[in-house]
């Protein structure tokens, strides 16, 4: 049922993104005059769902849902139709138009999945807000990862800035140390001292290739949540919301110091002190056979700030949201030419798998915002049989002159179109791979 729900939702979003981008094609090409032959949501191979011509144009639906495509009359494309070669260019056709205009017809669907993106972004802002965690939601700070201790980070630390400036959602330090130029952090630690500290210029590096991608992350504290019947901690006098502070003289700030404390006890008592009601209370208290006293963590509720926003205040939150979207994903994707980056492309079920496990329409949005914006970044690569191939070579044309050899276009087309079966072949299979394994 899981799979069900998030297979409907990757196709309608999908449709939708594909036919915008398509849109983004179709519209400019009509406006400059030039004929379109075919209008197809997925591609029509082997056979088409439906097809109907209207005009000059067949519009359709394809059995194939890769991607989509228009085809404009006079165009080497991935349609690989080279005919028109072999005639006198026709005033109608795509060869026959100014290279600005071509200019524009290509960069119409990358300039549609931007607005899209950012449309979207808006909208979400408008009707649901948005949800941020601030040093109030979580009183017990961070649980800092041993790879970044040595630069004097502790368990317990809350974040007040990044760069001299105020962080508005404070778990977002992972990212910004991931993906963002961050130099300067500033902490305030567990006995409420505040410190800058800096960080190497690589720390993004140093996170991906040690596979620690969250070094910071809610800090369970170490507060008692249910005591075990005739335990020792109950014949103490322990209770539930006790805060442990001391074990055997050793300060507590994390659930975990309190766990490896008592593990590694070897007396048959342990010296436990918690804070109850602002007051300190000592307890001498014998462990069972299992080094157990008889208690469980109070796990924290951690209750996000809602941020809503106006109409007009939403255009600037979209814009935002939809600019760090596109510029951390672009930063991010240097990581794709490395061996751990590689190993972790996916196709379509690692996309899938972004959207959530029950319908829930602000969840579909956001991923569906996200899709369109890393859509428009892959089509603006310079690789042929993409957009931002065709646009490679109408710059080169517009700033030399002349146009490139109709045969070398051809091949350069033919071995982008094959360059991009192998990086869906592969993204898919890496998905298939990681299912198996």
């Amino acid at each position: 049922m899981i799979f069900l729900i998030k297979a409907i939702q990757l196709i309608l979003s999908l449709a939708i993104i594909v036919v915008l981008h398509e849109l983004g094609h179709f519209i400019p090409a009509k406006y400059f005059k030039t004929k379109v032959e075919k209008f197809y949501l997925f591609f029509d191979w082997p056979y088409t769902l439906f097809k109907k011509k209207i005009g000059e144009t067949e519009y359709g639906i394809g059995v194939l849902p890769l991607g989509g495509y228009v085809k404009i009359a006079g165009m080497i494309d991935e349609s690989m139709d080279t005919e028109h070669l072999n005639k006198e260019p026709e005033p109608w056709e795509f060869r026959s138009k100014p290279a600005w205009q071509r200019l524009i017809i290509m960069l119409g669907g990358i300039t549609v999945n931007l607005i899209l993106g950012f449309a979207i972004y808006m909208m979400i802002a408008f009707v649901w807000g948005k949800t941020i965690l601030t040093n109030e939601n979580m009183p017990g700070g961070f649980e800092v990862s041993e790879l970044v201790q040595p630069y004097g980070f502790k368990d317990g630390d809350k974040i007040l800035q990044v760069n001299g400036e105020d962080l508005e959602n404070i778990i977002d330090i992972n990212k910004f140390l991931f993906l963002r130029d961050v130099s300067e952090v500033r902490v305030q630690h567990y006995d409420g001292t505040r410190e800058n500290i800096s960080v190497p210029e690589d720390i993004g590096t140093i996170m991906f290739t040690n596979g620690v991608m969250r070094p910071f992350t809610p800090l369970v504290q170490p507060i008692l949540d249910s005591i075990s019947p005739n335990s020792p901690a109950e014949n103490a006098g322990l209770k539930s919301g006790d805060k442990i502070v001391r074990v055997n003289g050793n300060e507590i700030i994390k659930w975990q110091d309190f766990t490896e404390l008592v593990k590694a006890n070897t007396s048959p008592n342990i010296n436990i002190e918690i804070e109850r009601e602002n007051e300190i209370i000592s307890n001498i208290i014998p462990l069972n056979e299992e080094n157990k006293i008889g208690v469980t963590v109070l796990l924290p509720k951690i209750i996000p700030t809602k941020l809503e926003y106006s109409f007009f205040e939403s255009f600037s939150e979209g814009y935002n949201i939809a600019y760090w979207t596109l510029a951390d994903y672009v930063g991010q994707f240097k990581y794709v030419f490395t061996k751990e980056g590689a190993s972790q492309l996916g196709g379509f079920g690692t996309i899938g798998k972004l959207f959530p496990a029950t319908w829930n329409w602000q969840g579909f949005w956001e991923t569906t915002a996200l899709i369109s914006i890393i859509l428009a970044f892959m089509n603006v690569l310079p690789i042929p049989a993409l957009d931002g191939g065709h646009v490679m070579f109408l710059f080169y044309e517009m700033i030399t002159g002349r146009k490139p050899n109709d045969k070398f276009m051809e091949y350069a087309q033919i071995f982008g179109f094959f360059l991009l079966i192998a990086l869906v072949l592969y993204a898919n299979g890496m998905d298939i791979v990681r299912w198996l394994f």
